[in-house]
């Protein structure tokens, strides 16, 4: 049996039978089972003849919920804590929960699985050692670009989240900010009947959404290539030259890399090696 505590238990992202033993047991284990969607986690509880009880959790309801369900803990009772789809928290509320079930000394027990974020990750072709998520941009085109302007020499890999009436407009302020030769992959409905993965410019990924109103529909996951690393250098380390007439070498370091995605112990290095002052 498992000890009290609050059990933060991944579900599939589409395929129900991506489920792990271990939480198909956990939660059948379960006190209780707090659920973003309660209608939409109740068919995966009935695929698995699940009884435990199901209650709402989500943004507008979460802080009310949070001292009932600290208090079923500290009674010895088994939470389970799952969301829509995928592994909770990513993207997705809790936290918040997870908080406060910490602070008061509670146990707080990860269930892994299925997330979309590192399935598109998987299969994407892209750099996979280092990699930036950014959960879902602003839904309004001027923040949206504005957000990816302070991304665009990011080296590391992008993943974003996209919903079907945003993707088209999103993947068009990609290419005006990223240009339209940066690669990237747009992966739809993973694990789902109609997944697809395309790959390509960010040019050409707009023409084909474009093109297919199928490409138009469902969740999507869009991963951007990082920026090269040597032109993020390049600039970083101009920035942080120019920087130097106002700040010590260690802040202009830092501001630079900041601003530019290149790394701050490189750009400290090369400031060094052109004779700029420490802040010793």
């Amino acid at each position: 049996m498992h000890p009290a505590g609050l059990y933060v238990v991944a579900t599939p992202i589409g395929n129900l039978e991506d489920i792990s033993y271990r939480a198909v047991r956990l939660l059948s284990e379960a006190d209780v089972v707090a659920a973003e969607d309660t209608r939409r986690s109740r068919i995966l509880l009935d695929h698995y003849q699940i009884q435990t009880a199901l209650l709402s959790l989500h943004e507008h309801n979460e802080q009310d919920r949070i001292p009932q369900l600290v208090m079923r803990i500290q009674q010895g009772e088994l939470v389970a804590l799952i969301s829509d789809a995928g592994t909770p928290l990513i993207s997705d509320p809790g936290y918040r929960l997870v908080r406060a079930v910490a602070a008061e000394g509670l146990r707080v027990i990860p269930i892994p699985g299925a997330s979309a974020l590192t399935a598109a990750l998987s299969v994407a072709g892209l750099a996979t050692d280092r990699f930036a998520f950014e959960g879902f941009l602003p839904a309004k085109s001027t923040a949206r670009q504005k957000r990816l302007l302070t991304l665009s020499n990011e080296p590391r890999t992008l993943i974003f989240f996209e919903s079907s009436h945003r993707v088209s407009d999103c993947l068009r302020d990609m290419k005006n900010v990223f240009t339209r030769d940066r690669r990237a992959v747009v992966c739809r409905e993973l694990t789902k009947q109609f997944e697809t993965v395309l790959r390509g410019t960010l040019g050409e990924l707009l023409s084909q959404v474009e093109s297919d109103r199928h490409q138009s529909r469902g969740e999507f996951v869009i991963l951007i290539e990082g920026s090269p690393e040597q032109e993020a250098g390049v600039e970083g380390a101009e920035l942080a030259r120019a920087l130097l007439e106002f700040l010590p070498s260690s802040q202009a370091a830092r501001v630079a890399a900041k601003l530019t995605g290149a790394r701050r112990r490189d750009l400290y290095s090369v400031l060094e090696d052109n004779g700029a002052k420490s802040d010793a």
